[in-house]
């Protein structure tokens, strides 16, 4: 498990995909930051979940960003050969 969300083909994946999801008219996430940006009025427990769901690969993505610019990610590569 690790491994894989260290792995940037994996992470990139996952937010293009996963993390657009449904693309049409806009990608979905995109809808619920917006809808969060507006006072997240009327929104159920159940959408916030979605929001979650949705952003936990860009989560990542951002996460591997910060450990390659301050270098951990190197680090941990390391250790664990």
């Amino acid at each position: 498990m690790k491994a894989a969300i260290n792995n940037w083909r994996f992470v990139i994946l996952m937010s293009l995909t996963l993390g657009l999801a449904p693309f049409v008219p806009e990608p979905h996430i995109w809808g619920k930051i917006k809808w969060i940006a507006g006072g997240a009025k009327g929104m159920a427990a159940l959408d916030w979940f979605d929001f979650v769901f949705h952003a936990i690969p860009w989560v990542l993505l951002i996460r591997l960003s910060v450990l390659q610019l301050t270098g951990k990610l190197k680090k941990e590569a390391l250790d664990v050969k």
